[in-house]
């Protein structure tokens, strides 16, 4: 479909850019050193009330688009040949908005009393009713294999929303939620880790749900269970919610049948729109048919807050209005300094906060053959840390990305974290979208480095209102980095110094 909406817009800026100087036309000696002040410009603009919250769908993606788009192409970046829309890939998505939604569970037909406030649902449908239905805990949903654990045809799947103790790289909580459906559940409900987490769900979610259009469809319901509810659920059960827990930490574990019977009714608002990946090519010198992606989502949550008279937008400053400045700070360097061999593309993906949907929409559906690309650097919640913060990498492991990463650091005086950390959020980020579909997929800095700081960000803005703009956030670190995604990009788009294969 064709984003006509864009277009005048896009064509403008568009115009301007390419009537302007060549931006290729003096090569520089060295590339010159991002600046803090610069990645503030665009932080500032890109996380102020205006943009009002960056959320898929909204006025707030318009100025997004326009924004990034003239930014990029004042650059000298070129929209990707062959697009419907220039600069933009449509992504087709389906939010669902819960209206209403009540539960009641039941043993031997008597009413357990688990009070609504514990539980949040949203149906699949614009109405959805549903009786009867037998519940089983699963735990984490899948085995130490990656395999669903139990037989949940026509039940309600009890799930921990915790990453799983065992395996390696199995799925986080929504694609384990997504093959429990598609197995057949006819609702899945995630308890949530702690009250913050039932909170933020309560608060940032706002009801909402958002998949790809092309996705297969899940349970017709779905939802969270507070802490409190399903302790007092397993109580009433005859279970002890600890030691159903305990059981589950083990790889070989299969499920546990509960005695009792959940009815559910929802009632949803059902929207299908599109929203908008920005894809921007800098040509190379001498391409050779392989090329370097640069990525970070430029979403948020919008207006999360409707009802605060205070606050009523997470304005994402942090996540992720720092990683577009880079972007944007990385690709101003490459266009302007002497042209590297290879393609360079800068892609700029929607809906990550939904579940990495724009990233996964891409890597179904590439505009640039996923064969082609030697390295995929995400760039995403990228001020956090000060200048010197060692710098950990997301996606390490192949020898020779790993060796590039460290020499490239280290020429820039950068020390390397390899304590392994970071491996944590490896599925929390655009790359493992692409990772899934065999692309080299790194996310390399400080802001993953220090835990501490991370963990205080993740424990307070992170999500919420707070995350917006201001003289606490530390830009020095980020412009450190982003200095470093500059060099990683000679050093990968060069066809001298890197294969293109990792070879």
């Amino acid at each position: 479909m064709k984003n006509t909406r864009f277009s005048a817009a896009i064509a403008a800026v568009a115009l301007v850019a390419f009537t302007a100087p060549a931006a290729f036309a003096a090569p520089a000696q060295g590339d010159a050193p991002v600046t803090e002040a610069e990645l503030a410009g665009h932080i500032k603009i890109l996380s102020s009330d205006a943009f009002e919250g960056r959320a898929p769908g909204t006025e707030g993606e318009d100025r997004t688009i326009a924004y990034v788009v003239g930014e990029w192409a004042k650059l000298g970046l070129e929209p990707v040949p062959g697009s419907a829309t220039p600069w933009l890939q449509g992504v087709p998505l389906v939010e669902t908005q819960a209206i209403s939604g009540s539960a009641k569970f039941r043993v031997k037909g008597r009413d357990l009393g688990i009070g609504d406030d514990g539980v949040l649902l949203t149906g699949r449908d614009a109405a959805v009713s549903l009786a009867n239905l037998p519940l089983v805990f699963v735990g984490f949903g899948v085995d130490g294999s990656g395999k669903l654990n139990a037989d949940v045809r026509g039940k309600v799947a009890v799930m921990l929303y915790d990453n799983a103790p065992f395996g390696e790289k199995l799925p986080r909580y929504r694609e384990r939620r997504q093959m429990l459906g598609e197995a057949g559940a006819s609702a899945v409900l995630v308890i949530a880790t702690d009250d913050a987490l039932w909170d933020q769900i309560g608060h940032s979610a706002g009801g909402k749900t958002t998949r790809l259009a092309s996705a297969t469809p899940g349970a017709p319901v779905t939802g969270f269970l507070s802490p409190a509810a399903a302790d007092a659920l397993f109580k009433k059960a005859g279970q002890d919610g600890a030691r159903l827990r305990e059981s589950a930490q083990a790889a070989d574990y299969k499920g546990a049948g509960l005695p009792v019977t959940a009815d559910f009714s929802t009632t949803s608002n059902v929207r299908p729109y599109e929203s908008n990946n920005i894809v921007a090519k800098l040509p190379g010198a001498k391409p050779d048919g392989k090329a370097v992606l640069f990525l970070g989502h430029w979403d948020h949550l919008g207006i999360c807050a409707p009802d605060d008279p205070t606050d009523r937008i997470c304005n994402g400053a942090v996540d992720n209005a720092s990683g577009i400045a880079v972007l944007t700070a990385v690709a101003k360097r490459l266009a302007s300094g002497e042209r590297s061999d290879r393609d360079i593309y800068f892609m700029a993906t929607t809906a990550e906060e939904k579940g990495l949907l724009g990233a996964h929409y891409f890597a179904a559906h590439p505009v640039v053959p996923l064969t082609d690309i030697t390295v995929a650097l995400n760039i995403d919640t990228i001020a956090i840390s000060p200048r010197g913060t060692p710098v950990a990498t997301i996606g390490r492991g192949k020898p020779a990305y790993d060796a590039a990463v460290r020499e490239t650091a280290t020429k820039l005086g950068r020390k390397l974290d390899e304590d392994g950390e970071a491996d944590a959020f490896v599925q929390r980020q655009d790359g493992w979208a692409l990772g899934a579909k065999g692309v080299t997929s790194l996310m390399v800095g400080g802001s993953f480095s220090d835990m501490p700081l991370l963990e205080k960000f993740l424990g307070s803005d992170y999500h919420g209102p707070g995350d917006e703009f201001s003289d606490k956030i530390p830009l020095g670190g980020a412009a450190e980095d982003a200095d470093l995604h500059v060099a990683l990009g000679r050093v990968f788009a060069d066809t001298k110094r890197w294969s293109g294969t990792g070879e």
